[in-house]
């Protein structure tokens, strides 16, 4: 099932929704078969982008439900319920699927989701007044004005602030980028915690 955009945008949000989670696109580059695992509505007041659902993700069918999602939920200083909430928090990943793991950690996003859907639903976001932004492969989509690796862009989050926070992914695969990179915890992590406060 292949969908265009004058299609898309004659759908109601509902459908559009039940379409993405109902999507096989590329099913047959998926290890574990489709499971779209996407989180919003159109009154969400904050966009969390990240790359595409972990192994546990796609188990569970939750957003964010690992480890990475433990020091999301401290970075942003949310609970679970209120990250859970979609009326305030939307979750749109890169790619909607588990797309399998390589040498050095899971595969990078399959591009169909982002061909076929992210356009028109991030069009249909229309209260998003801050976007999370973790990881190269959300950097290359959200920052058109990116400044090269996911340091460098990381490091230039006060030129995107306040409506976009350019974010390492919350891995611990990341612990070294962490520990080499304090400024990130005690510069950022302290100013996004009291905007989130303030949107919610």
């Amino acid at each position: 099932m292949t969908e265009s955009g004058s299609e898309l945008c004659s759908l109601s949000f509902e459908t559009l929704i039940e379409r993405v989670r109902a999507c096989t696109l590329c099913c047959h580059m998926l290890p574990r078969g489709p499971r779209p695992v996407v989180q919003l509505s159109e009154s969400s007041r904050i966009l969390v982008v990240g790359q595409a659902p972990g192994r546990k993700v796609h188990e569970t069918g939750v957003p964010f439900n690992d480890p990475s999602g433990d020091r999301l939920r401290q970075w942003m200083g949310v609970s679970r319920e209120t990250f859970y909430d979609e009326r305030r928090l939307a979750i749109l990943p890169m790619g909607f699927c588990y797309p399998g793991t390589g040498k050095s950690g899971d595969l990078p996003p399959r591009p169909e989701c982002a061909d076929t859907w992210r356009s028109e639903l991030l069009a249909r976001l229309t209260k998003i007044e801050l976007t999370l932004v973790i990881g190269r492969f959300a950097h290359a989509w959200h920052l058109p004005d990116r400044q090269g690796s996911v340091t460098d862009n990381v490091r230039a989050w006060q030129q995107y602030w306040p409506a976009i926070v350019p974010m390492p992914h919350p891995s611990p695969r990341n612990n070294l980028w962490l520990r080499k990179n304090p400024w990130f915890e005690q510069e950022v992590v302290p100013r996004l915690q009291d905007r989130i406060s303030q949107l919610l």
